[in-house]
């Protein structure tokens, strides 16, 4: 019998999976989250419901102003896979829940080597009570594990003394 897939990339096949609905030209995320070992939602980045999507459109606004990663997210049509996931879900059941995310780049099909979420979805993963995020980064899919309360006890949103 052949070995059994673990838990953790199980998970993470289906976010990358997931993925693979994703609309935006230039970063292909997936994410899902689960809770007591039941997967109870999942998101993918793209346009909101009814406008159209960058793949629909042929281009991308921020690719276009060749506005770097991580940068003015207000130009941006997507919603991020991880506020996709957490709409979708009722927050008594985010509470210590686990997100799974995955990304890809939207032209090579390669995994990213810097996935992670942006600091709107930290705040958005802080306040739905979700405990952990795990991430599939770099060329061979290594695990990356993130606990929530470091992003609490480390605040990116304070300014440097």
């Amino acid at each position: 019998m052949a070995q059994r897939r673990d838990k953790e990339n199980y998970y993470l096949d289906i976010a990358d999976s997931v993925s693979e609905r994703s609309t935006c030209l230039r970063r292909r995320y997936g994410a899902i989250i689960v809770s007591n070992d039941e997967i109870i939602s999942t998101g993918y980045n793209g346009a909101p419901r009814g406008r159209k999507n960058c793949s629909d459109l042929g281009r991308c606004t921020r690719e276009e102003l060749k506005i770097p990663s991580g940068q003015r997210y207000e130009l941006c049509r997507s919603v991020h896979a991880e506020a996709n996931a957490i709409i979708s879900a009722s927050r008594r059941d985010m509470i210590d829940a686990v997100l799974y995310l995955s990304g890809r780049d939207g032209h090579s099909d390669d995994l990213l080597r810097d996935t992670t979420c942006c600091s709107m979805c930290r705040r958005m993963i802080i306040n739905a009570g979700i405990k952990k995020v795990v991430a599939r980064v770099g060329d061979q899919g290594e695990i990356t594990e993130t606990l929530v309360q470091e992003w609490i006890d480390h605040d990116d949103t304070e300014p440097a003394v």
